[in-house]
C-alpha cells in the first residue's frame, strides 16, 4: 500500500467519531455551497483532474500484463520498449496531473481561507466591547485558525479524498474482477482483517490526540500569562520563579510522554496497515500462483493484480469513514458560522446620518441602561467559563440620567466608585446602546449617526492608554494615516512629549513595546494624549487620563490636557481637585443617577455628596475616585 495511501487511511481513521452522531444540516450545506460558488469553475477543474490522476494510476499496472506475457516471455523487444515507453508516459502524465490538480487544490482550498478568516476578522471587529469582555482570546483566534482550515478541508482534503478514492475503488475492482474473480473476492474478504485493527488502533490514537491537545494548551497557556509584561512583572514582583519553573516543568514532561506515547502509536498503526497488506499481497501471490501454474492465470495478469491491490486498501478503509471525514469538515464550518451569526450589540441604521460640522453639544436625556447577558453578546463556546446565571438579565445601572453639555464646555463627572461614571462615558461613545432615553450629539441621536462620524467626532483618553508593540510613529498613525512627520511633531509637542522624542535615539520610530511598556505612565499618556490631537475630534471623554501617576508626569500630562481640550466639549471623569474646579458643570453620580450637579463652589455650599468627597480628598490628601 503507497505512502499517500496509508496517510489518508490514518487520517480518517483517527479523525474523533462522535461527530459521526450528528445529522447533516441541508441548510449548512447549503450556505456552504454559497461559498464554493467563487470558486466552481477551479472546483470542476480540480474534480477532472481528481478523475483523470485515479484513470492514470489504474492504467499503469494494466499494462503489466502486456509487458509481460506479449514481451518479456515472447521475448518480443518491440513491445517490451513501447510498453515501458507508454509505462514511462503514464507516470509522467500522473505526476503532472497531481502537480495541476494541487495546484487547482490549493488556490479552492487559500481562497477559501482568505474569504472566511477576512469575513470573520471583520465581523468580530464589528462587535460590543461586551463580547470582548467575556470571549477569550485564544478561543477566538482558534476559529480564525484551525477551524477556518478545517472548514478549508471540505473542498479538498475531503472533498477530493472521498471523490478520489471513490473513483479509484470502483476502477480498482472492475479491474480486479475483469482480470481474475478469484483473486478479487479473496481480496475484499480480507478488508474485514484490515479494518478491525485499524479502527481499534484508530479509537486509541483519538483519545491521545485530544489530551496531547489538552496538555499543550495548558502548557501554552503559562506561557502567553508569564511571557506578556503585566504576567512578567507578577511573576517577578512576587518572586516564586523555582514554582513556576517546576509547574511548567511538570506540564512540558506530560506533553513530553504523550509525544512518546503518540510516536509509538502511530508507528504501530502503520506497522498494522502495512503487515496486512503484506498478508494479503502474500495470500494473492499463493492463490494467484497457483492460478498461474493452473494456466487459469498469466503471470503478467497476476503482477497486476498484485499492482492493483496496493491501490485498493488505502482508499476502501478511507471511504469506510467517509461520514466521520464529511461530518468533521461540517463541523468545522458550523463552527465559523456560529461566530459569524453572532449579531453586533451596536449596529448602523440603515438611514444613518453624519454628525453635523463645527462644535458638537452633548446631551444625555432620561438614559436607562443595564448591561447585556452573555446570550445576547456572546457564545459559550468562546468562552473558558460560561456559567448559567450569566443568562439572567442584570439590574438597570443608570436610572434616569439626564443632562446637556453645551458646546465647547467641560462636564466633570465624580462620584464614589460603582457609580455608573464609566458606563455613563461608554455610552456616549457607542460601545454600548441605551436601554432606555437618548444620547444625542450635536443633536442627532447617536443610534442615528454613522459609526463613522462618531468615531471621528469623539475622541477618548482612557486611565491606561493602550499602545500597541509597535513604533511611537505607528502608534501616532493609527489615529490619522494620512499625518505627515509635521504633523505627528507638533501634536506630541502639544502633548508634551516632542522634547522626549527628541532625545530617543531612533524618535519616532522607537518601538514602545508590549502595550506600551518601555515607557513610563506619564510618557505612554502623553502619546495617547498627542495621537488625540492628530485625530481632532470635536468632543473629548477622558477616563481620567492622569490617574495613578507621580506628581511631575501629572503636570506634564495637565499642559497637554489644557492643549487637548481647548475648544472642544470634553466630559471628565474628574480624579483631581484642578480637572473638578476647572469644570463648567459637575455631576455628582452615585446609583447610576446624577444626585447632585452644579460648579464646584455651589456644590460646597450644599453639604452634600460631593461635599464628603471633597473633604475626603482634602482631609487625606487622596484624589476624589474615578473607579465606576
Amino acid at each position: 500500500m503507497s505512502i499517500d495511501n496509508s496517510w489518508h487511511a490514518y487520517r480518517s481513521l483517527t479523525r474523533d467519531r462522535s461527530v459521526s452522531s450528528k445529522k447533516v444540516n441541508r441548510a449548512l450545506v447549503r450556505r456552504i455551497i454559497g461559498y464554493a460558488r467563487n470558486y466552481r469553475s477551479l472546483i470542476v477543474y480540480f474534480l477532472i483532474t481528481l478523475v483523470l490522476v485515479s484513470l492514470l494510476s489504474v492504467a499503469q499496472p494494466l499494462m503489466i500484463p502486456r509487458l509481460v506475457d506479449d514481451g518479456i516471455n515472447q521475448g518480443n523487444r518491440q513491445v517490451v520498449t513501447v510498453m515501458a515507453l507508454i509505462i514511462a508516459v503514464l507516470a509522467i502524465l500522473d505526476a503532472g496531473l497531481g502537480l495541476v490538480s494541487r495546484w487547482f487544490s490549493s488556490r479552492i482550498g487559500e481562497g477559501l481561507i482568505y474569504d472566511l478568516r477576512t469575513e470573520v476578522y471583520d465581523h468580530v471587529q464589528r462587535q460590543s466591547v461586551a463580547f470582548f469582555t467575556r470571549a477569550q482570546t485564544g478561543a477566538l483566534i482558534s476559529r480564525l485558525n484551525s477551524d477556518v482550515i478545517g472548514a478549508q478541508q471540505a473542498f479538498t482534503s475531503t472533498l477530493g479524498g472521498v471523490l478520489g478514492n471513490l473513483i479509484s475503488v470502483v476502477i480498482v475492482l472492475t479491474a480486479m474482477f475483469i482480470l481474475s474473480w478469484q483473486v478479487t473476492l479473496v481480496s475484499l474478504v480480507l478488508v474485514p482483517l484490515f479494518l478491525i485493527p485499524a479502527r481499534w488502533m484508530g479509537r486509541r490514537l483519538q483519545g491521545m490526540s485530544r489530551e496531547q491537545m489538552s496538555l499543550n494548551a495548558d502548557m501554552s497557556t503559562q506561557m502567553t500569562e508569564r511571557f506578556n509584561v503585566a504576567g512578567a512583572l507578577l511573576v517577578k514582583l512576587f518572586g516564586r520563579p523555582e514554582e513556576e519553573a517546576t509547574a511548567f516543568s511538570a506540564r512540558a514532561a506530560r506533553v513530553r510522554d504523550i509525544g512518546v506515547r503518540m510516536a509509538m502509536a502511530n508507528r504501530w498503526f502503520f506497522t498494522a496497515l502495512t503487515l496486512v497488506a503484506a498478508l494479503a499481497t502474500a495470500i494473492v501471490y499463493g492463490l494467484g500462483g497457483n492460478l498461474v501454474i493452473s494456466e487459469v492465470l498469466t503471470i503478467g495478469t497476476l503482477l497486476a493484480l498484485v499492482g492493483l491491490l496496493a491501490q485498493l486498501y488505502g482508499p476502501l478503509t478511507a471511504l469506510s469513514n467517509v461520514r466521520v471525514d464529511v461530518m468533521t469538515a461540517l463541523v468545522s464550518f458550523e463552527r465559523v458560522f456560529e461566530v459569524l451569526d453572532l449579531k453586533p450589540l451596536v449596529l448602523e441604521a440603515a438611514d444613518a446620518r453624519p454628525l453635523p460640522q463645527g462644535p458638537l453639544s452633548v446631551e444625555f436625556d432620561d438614559v436607562v441602561f443595564r448591561y447585556p447577558t452573555a446570550s445576547e453578546v456572546s457564545l459559550a463556546s468562546l468562552e473558558s467559563v460560561a456559567r448559567e446565571e450569566t443568562l439572567v438579565a442584570g439590574s438597570d445601572v443608570l436610572r434616569g440620567i439626564s443632562f446637556v453639555a453645551p458646546a465647547g464646555t467641560m462636564t466633570a463627572l465624580v462620584g464614589p466608585s460603582g457609580a455608573g461614571k464609566t458606563t455613563t462615558t461608554a455610552l456616549l461613545t457607542r460601545l454600548y446602546d441605551v436601554t432606555g432615553g437618548a444620547i444625542r450629539v450635536g443633536g442627532i441621536d447617536v443610534r442615528e449617526a454613522t459609526l463613522a462620524s462618531l468615531r471621528d467626532g469623539i475622541g477618548v483618553v482612557t486611565q491606561d492608554a493602550h499602545l500597541f508593540h509597535d513604533t511611537i510613529r505607528a502608534n501616532l498613525l493609527y489615529a490619522r494615516p494620512a499625518a505627515t512627520e509635521e504633523d505627528l511633531l507638533e501634536a506630541c509637542a502639544s502633548a508634551q512629549i516632542g522634547g522626549l522624542i527628541e532625545q530617543l535615539p531612533d524618535g519616532l520610530d522607537t518601538v514602545v513595546g508590549d502595550r506600551g511598556h518601555r515607557l513610563s505612565g506619564g510618557e505612554k499618556q502623553r502619546i495617547a494624549l498627542a495621537r488625540l490631537l492628530l485625530k481632532e475630534p470635536r468632543v473629548v471623554v477622558l477616563d481620567e487620563a492622569t490617574a495613578h501617576l507621580d506628581s511631575e508626569s501629572e503636570a506634564a500630562v495637565a499642559r497637554a490636557l489644557d492643549n487637548a481640550l481647548e475648544g472642544r466639549t470634553s466630559v471628565v471623569i474628574a480624579h483631581r481637585l484642578s480637572t473638578v474646579r476647572r469644570a463648567d458643570q459637575i455631576l455628582v453620580v452615585d446609583g447610576g443617577r446624577v444626585v447632585e450637579r452644579g460648579t464646584h463652589e455651589e456644590l460646597l455650599q450644599r453639604g452634600g455628596l460631593y461635599a464628603d468627597l471633597y473633604r475626603t480628598q482634602f482631609q487625606e490628601g487622596r484624589a476624589i475616585t474615578a473607579d465606576a
